[in-house]
């Protein structure tokens, strides 16, 4: 970045240099990037898995669920916001469903609110 900076100021009248201009953009955008995950560095947790209570839903479950009026199963592993990917199946325990699920047991009926009203999920399997 800086290289780049040097090469832009070597260009000329920086006032109308948008190589410069381009540059400090970028230069402020990896500097957000970088304060971000110094955040999320400074606030992480290893979940050990020898923490996980295998009685309840919380962060590192893998929880099996059943939709209640279509019957379609499905499992995710509950994981922090900045691990989930739904596509893969891990959803952030700040996600709708996630939130809904935690501290929850096997056996439980779920209630959750999504855009399109409220889905109910059964707990009906849960492992670390």
């Amino acid at each position: 970045m800086a290289e780049r900076l040097k090469q832009a100021i070597e260009l000329g009248d920086i006032s109308e240099n948008s190589e410069y201009e381009d540059a400090k953009n970028q230069q402020g955008f990896i500097e957000g990037r970088i304060l971000q995950l110094e955040k999320m560095l400074r606030n992480a947790k290893v979940i050990d898995g020898q923490e996980i209570n295998e009685n309840v839903v919380s962060a590192g479950s893998k929880v099996k669920l059943i939709e209640v009026n279509g019957g379609q199963e499905v499992e995710y592993m509950i994981v922090g916001s900045a691990e989930a990917d739904p596509t893969n199946f891990k959803i952030s325990n700040e996600s709708p469903v996630g939130r809904s699920l935690m501290g929850q047991k096997v056996g439980k009926v779920v209630n959750v609110n999504v855009p399109m009203g409220v889905i109910q999920y059964k707990i009906v399997g849960l492992k670390k």
